[in-house]
């Protein structure tokens, strides 16, 4: 076969790549090209605009600006971070480094990190492995993130400023559009684009099978461990919107909300809004992020795409509900200790009380705590809440009009086994990115799972790109419908259940009737 070409001439210009080094041999990338104009000072808060063509070739070495988030959640390694700015919307693109006879599937990778952080620059959602290892085309998309990709001012547009919803989603959509318009230059073929995400991005996955704007632009969706009830009310929405430009307009304010407090001016909006620095939003975010707490308010993070009823009708549960997502097969699925991360590391999951509130039927609650009957049950009675139950719920309801495949993810390292942190949220990026075989992951292989890890890889490597190229994982993946809850199980080795805790699925769907009844 030829080699591939690193300078590759696009719709808005020519890019130049680099051919990868070490390990990452056998593959050209090429990073931080523009897919939208920058949306900085009057467009701030508004959808992501065509990118103006530049002459010449444009060097694309290395990736782009992180969004706006704080800067700890940025590094690439020992004391390197990536510089943040509002001039975050690039993408990457990486390639095997020979030319196909074919164009290739296309995978295009959306991050996690709870709508409030989270960047393609993160060093485990290098695309180069997949690619390579699997004669696929991998892009992964930059969105904007925390306050100023999803809050939602416009309630408080006006003749001379304009403001959007959705920003973040509507990032998504124009870097699958880019996709669209330019992937074939690369190799790739625009008929065969499936999207994955992880997390948050495994959120987003399904809520752009819910977003019209998307339709067209994908052809699978994969869902990693989502939060499908991770989105905000129309009504909320406004609350947030309020009490942030309050907190911008007044740092040392400690209350919350008051319903007696006058409306806002939207001049004094924009002017406030317009007038703050990228540190000042963040600030102000952060401090929204513990109002919310501190408020109860019913969606616990206030970034998050918003139910407009305009761009996104419908939340993805509705949506999958009433036959309105986008009719494309998809997988979908949790990991087995999905809760583990959280309890340790990040503490932003309800917890068991939380997750109960709404529910006034003695029976059901007494069917839990037979179910959930140690403290550590806590944990994952709170993830359930927060991923598995939606994400079944989910799969059910979208598996009426389109074929869908359910997962669980249950292979851990002895490491990961011994620390009791087992097979916990985001440790199947691991498998799928190939990170067991990077520096990054490969002293967790070392310790005495050389050969599984090679071999769970392997596994989700092979059926995940197997799906983009067919629409169907593999010949022994039954889809999953209510009727038959066959779900694969993702291990060393793999293999097939029928409705794996079907007594706790079962009563958790007594529960999502009663709370949204």
């Amino acid at each position: 076969m030829a080699g591939m070409e690193t300078v590759v001439q696009l719709a808005d210009g020519a890019v130049d790549g680099k051919r990868g080094r070490g390990g990452r041999r056998g593959t050209v990338s090429w990073r931080g090209i523009p897919f939208a104009e920058p949306p900085v000072r009057q467009y701030r808060w508004r959808a992501p605009r065509p990118v103006v063509p530049w002459p010449g070739v444009r060097e694309c070495y290395d990736y782009g600006n992180a969004p706006v988030q704080d800067k700890i959640f940025t590094a690439r390694g020992a004391g390197k971070f990536q510089p943040r700015s509002e001039d975050c919307l690039t993408l990457n693109v990486f390639a095997p480094a020979t030319t196909s006879v074919t164009p290739r599937p296309v995978m295009v990778f959306f991050y996690g990190g709870a709508y409030i952080l989270g960047g393609t620059s993160t060093p485990i959602y290098d695309g180069s492995y997949l690619a390579r290892l699997r004669d696929v085309i991998v892009v992964t998309v930059n969105y904007r993130v925390g306050p100023l990709g999803f809050l939602d001012f416009t309630d408080y547009s006006t003749d001379d400023r304009q403001f959007d919803s959705n920003l973040g989603l509507r990032d998504m959509v124009a870097g699958l559009e880019w996709v669209q318009r330019n992937i074939a230059e690369f190799g790739g073929d625009p008929k065969r684009v499936t999207i994955f995400g992880e997390s948050a991005g495994g959120s987003a996955v399904l809520t752009l099978l819910s977003t019209p704007a998307a339709e067209g632009l994908f052809s699978g969706a994969i869902s990693q461990s989502p939060a499908p009830d991770l989105f905000v009310t129309r009504e909320n929405a406004q609350l947030f919107a309020d009490e942030y430009v309050r907190l911008l307009k007044d740092p040392t304010r400690r209350k919350g909300t008051e319903r007696d407090e006058p409306p806002l001016d939207p001049e004094e909006v924009a002017r406030i809004i317009d007038g703050a620095s990228a540190t000042e939003l963040l600030a102000a975010g952060n401090k929204l992020l513990g109002f919310t707490r501190a408020a109860k308010i019913s969606d616990a993070i206030p970034f998050s795409p918003v139910v407009d009823g305009d761009y996104l009708p419908l939340s993805p549960l509705d949506a999958a509900r009433v036959g309105q997502t986008i009719p494309v097969p998809t997988i979908v699925g949790n990991n087995k200790d999905e809760g583990e991360l959280f309890a340790r590391f990040w503490d932003i999951l309800p917890d068991s009380t939380q997750a109960l509130v709404g529910i006034d039927d003695k029976e059901v609650i007494e069917q839990l705590e037979i179910l959930y009957p140690g403290k550590r049950d806590d944990v994952r009675l709170a993830a359930d809440a927060t991923f598995w139950t939606p994400t079944i719920l989910f799969a059910g309801y979208h598996s009426e009009h389109a074929p869908t495949y359910v997962y669980r993810y249950d292979y851990a390292p002895a490491l990961l086994k011994a620390s009791g942190i087992g097979a916990t949220h985001a440790t199947e990026l691991l498998a799928l990115f190939g990170i067991y075989r990077d520096p990054i992951g490969a002293g967790i292989a070392a310790a005495g799972s050389w050969g599984s890890s090679k071999r769970i890889s392997a596994t989700m490597q092979s059926r995940w790109t197997w799906f983009a190229r067919t629409g169907v994982p593999a010949p022994d993946w039954p889809a999953y419908t209510r009727d038959d809850r066959r779900v694969m199980i993702l291990d060393d080795p793999p293999r097939v259940e029928r409705d794996p805790d079907g007594a706790r699925r079962e009563a958790w769907e007594r529960v999502h009737q009663m709370v949204n009844a």
